[in-house]
C-alpha cells in the first residue's frame, strides 16, 4: 500500500461519513489501512477484523456502508464471506483489496456480489476513492484486473451455451448497460444520454432488480453471456 504524500490531521469526522469494515488477516497492514483511512474526513473505520467469519459478526452490530475485505483468509476466505455480509448487513457494499490478480479470484469475487476489487499495491488515494464510489452505488476494479475480465467476457460471449432467454430490459436500460460495460459512471452516462444522474441511478437499479443481480459488473458478465450486448 503506498503512503499519501500529505494528510489532513484534524482528526474529525463528518456526521454522513463513509462507515467502513477493514477485514485482513495480516494486523500490521490492517491497523495501517485504518489508521490511513480514518485520516479522510468523509470516511469513519467502524470495526477490523482478521477472518470473514468475524467480519460476518462485526456487520450485524457495526451495519458499515462498505467492507474493505482480503480475498484469502483463514478460517473463511473473503469470497465465501461475500453471502454472509450479504444476509448480515444488505445495505453493505463489498471491496476486495488483494495481492491476488488471478481472474478465478475477481470471477468469483462478482459472481459473490463484491462491487469493487483492488490490488494492494493501489495508493491510499485509489482505495479512499473506490470506497467513495462504491458507497454511491456505482463498481470499481482496478484497471489491470478489469482487462482480465474484459477477456473474460469475451470468452463467455464466444461460447456457444444454450441458454434461457433471461429477463427483458428495455432500450434505454440496454443502452445504459452497454455504456456501463465500456467503464462510464453514473455522471457521465447522464452526460452522454442527456439525462439527469438519478435518473442513470434509477435505471442501473432496475437492471439489477430485474436481472436479480448484486452489482453493475455482475450485470455487465450477465448481459455478455446472455448476448444482450455486445462487446468489442
Amino acid at each position: 500500500m503506498n503512503l499519501p504524500a500529505s494528510s489532513v490531521a484534524n482528526g474529525q469526522v463528518a456526521d454522513s461519513a463513509i462507515r467502513v469494515l477493514v477485514v485482513d488477516d495480516q494486523e500490521l497492514f490492517r491497523r495501517g489501512l485504518t489508521m490511513l483511512l480514518n485520516v479522510e474526513p468523509d470516511i469513519d473505520v467502524v470495526g477490523e477484523a482478521s477472518s470473514g467469519a468475524e467480519a460476518v459478526g462485526l456487520c450485524h452490530t457495526e451495519a458499515p456502508d462498505v467492507v474493505l475485505m482480503d480475498v484469502r483468509m483463514p478460517k473463511q476466505n473473503g469470497i465465501e464471506a461475500c453471502a454472509s455480509i450479504k444476509d448480515a448487513a444488505p445495505g453493505a457494499r463489498i471491496i476486495m483489496l488483494t495481492v491476488s490478480d488471478d481472474e478465478g479470484d475477481l470471477y468469483d469475487a462478482v459472481k459473490s456480489g463484491a462491487s469493487g476489487y483492488l490490488l494492494k499495491d493501489s495508493s491510499i488515494d485509489e482505495v479512499s476513492q473506490a470506497i467513495r464510489v462504491v458507497a454511491d452505488g456505482q463498481s470499481l476494479i482496478s484497471p489491470s484486473m478489469a482487462i482480465k475480465l474484459l477477456d473474460e467476457f469475451k470468452q463467455m460471449s464466444r461460447g456457444d451455451r444454450n441458454l434461457s432467454p433471461g429477463p427483458k430490459l428495455t432500450e434505454r436500460e440496454l443502452e445504459v448497460l452497454r455504456l456501463v460495460a465500456h467503464g462510464l459512471n453514473n455522471r457521465e452516462i447522464a452526460k452522454q444520454l442527456f439525462i439527469s444522474e438519478n435518473t442513470v441511478k434509477n435505471h442501473v437499479r432496475n437492471i439489477l432488480e430485474k436481472l436479480q443481480l448484486h452489482s453493475r459488473v455482475e450485470a455487465v458478465m450477465y448481459a455478455v453471456r446472455e448476448k444482450l450486448l455486445e462487446i468489442p
